[in-house]
């Protein structure tokens, strides 16, 4: 039950779906004549209006004159006067989407549960990673994952591609690859002494690249077509995708041989920058008793992890992500985040128009996955971080000055003023 319904609804149980009296019922049982049924009613469509003023709908007059619609028989044929269809249908959907942003914040924490607990069977302590890993996957969004060596970050990986029943391909990025080995290219067919063209590993579902950092430019930037429009261009002819479309990227730090920095054009493509730390010693302990017992974490299939999410099941996710409420002044709130970091004296470039929308289709799915039905300055904050820490590059007098990206957002944060 969502909250209280009054007392003039003590005896009623407040609807969740579509129980709502109709009109033609009303009138059955004696419409306005019976008071007692009138009561009943109108304390049943008024919880049905509270959960959809609660879920960010209408109120006001249209509130009123639907009670009185269907309560007290104004309009009906039994009084000689046309009844008001688009009032009365106004009035029926107005139960029906309280009881949909209900269901859609439970479908979104079970998603978020089932996910959570299939990739912990091989990763450990990286419990945050995990939960922006699927924001990302929710929200048509791409993941970067950095690390130093040996943190997991292809494992993840791996464990995510396991736990989706969709196609997966992986490209181990090197020095010497070229936007061939990634796009596609056209191959000379002998039989038919014709071009055709032979599809690269970049059409899946979800594509894992791996060491992104160790190819050059020119190689990295091969995915930013794809990555934003969902399709790449071969030979003249624009391709699509399939979908979804869910690209993974591991990187090293950058202060390590033999890796080339991402470009900014590159970067920004990416929704989150997730940074996979070392565990915690408690973790390690853990992670060496599951090797001790036999289970090999670095294979998800040994390791447990079962494919449990199909196309369908994320399209459905998605969906319902949607349906939460994103209040305008959420909006100014994000906009005000990233106005912020341009004007920002420790910051050289600042967040982009798409790393606004990107932090806000991602606060949706934040909300959906805490089983809020709408969108608090809490949740976009805890996202800010990752969403942005990538974007900026900072000015040479503040990386001097021991400064990060994390830190200025930290700063940043502090002086805007969220919304109450």
């Amino acid at each position: 039950m969502v909250g209280g319904c009054g007392p003039a609804a003590a005896a009623f149980e407040c609807p969740r779906g579509d129980a709502r009296p109709s009109r033609r019922r009303h009138r059955a049982r004696g419409g306005g004549a019976d008071g007692s049924s009138a009561a009943a009613a109108r304390a049943v469509l008024e919880c049905s209006l509270g959960a959809r003023t609660r879920s960010g709908g209408r109120a006001g007059p249209d509130r009123d004159l639907a009670v009185h619609l269907l309560v007290d028989g104004a309009g009906s044929p039994d009084r000689g006067q046309p009844a008001p269809r688009d009032r009365s249908s106004e009035a029926e959907e107005i139960g029906r989407a309280g009881a949909l942003t209900d269901t859609a914040s439970t479908t979104a924490t079970d998603f978020y549960a089932r996910f959570r607990d299939q990739l912990a069977k091989a990763i450990i302590g990286q419990d945050g990673a995990i939960r922006l890993c699927a924001i990302a996957l929710v929200a048509q969004g791409h993941v970067l994952l950095e690390g130093v060596p040996g943190t997991g970050k292809t494992l993840l990986a791996k464990s995510i591609a396991r736990a989706l029943t969709l196609d997966y391909a992986r490209v181990q990025f090197t020095p010497d690859l070229m936007p061939a080995d990634i796009l596609g290219t056209s191959v000379y067919d002998l039989s038919t002494r014709t071009f055709a063209l032979r599809h690269g590993p970049i059409f899946t579902n979800v594509l894992l690249a791996d060491e992104i950092n160790r190819a050059p430019a020119k190689v990295q930037s091969a995915l930013l077509e794809a990555m934003e429009e969902r399709g790449v261009t071969l030979e003249g002819q624009q391709l699509p995708l399939p979908a979804p479309f869910f690209v993974m990227a591991t990187q090293n730090p950058i202060e390590y041989e033999g890796t080339y920095p991402l470009p900014e054009a590159q970067q920004d493509r990416f929704l989150f920058k997730v940074r996979l730390d070392y565990p915690t010693p408690a973790d390690e302990m853990e992670v060496l008793r599951r090797w001790e017992s036999g289970i090999e974490l670095r294979d998800p299939v040994k390791a447990g992890v079962e494919p449990e999410f199909g196309a369908a099941d994320i399209e459905a996710c998605r969906a319902q992500v949607s349906q939460v409420v994103l209040d305008e002044k959420i909006r100014r709130y994000v906009v005000d985040l990233a106005s912020a970091t341009r004007a920002a004296p420790e910051i050289a470039l600042g967040a982009s128009t798409r790393a606004e929308v990107l932090l806000m289709l991602a606060a949706r799915a934040e909300a959906a996955f805490d089983g809020s039905e709408f969108v608090t300055p809490d949740h976009v904050k805890a996202l800010l971080a990752p969403a942005f820490r990538h974007r900026l590059i900072l000015r040479p007098e503040a990386e001097v000055a021991g400064q990060t990206p994390d830190s200025v957002l930290d700063a940043v944060a502090s002086r805007v003023v969220p919304p109450r």
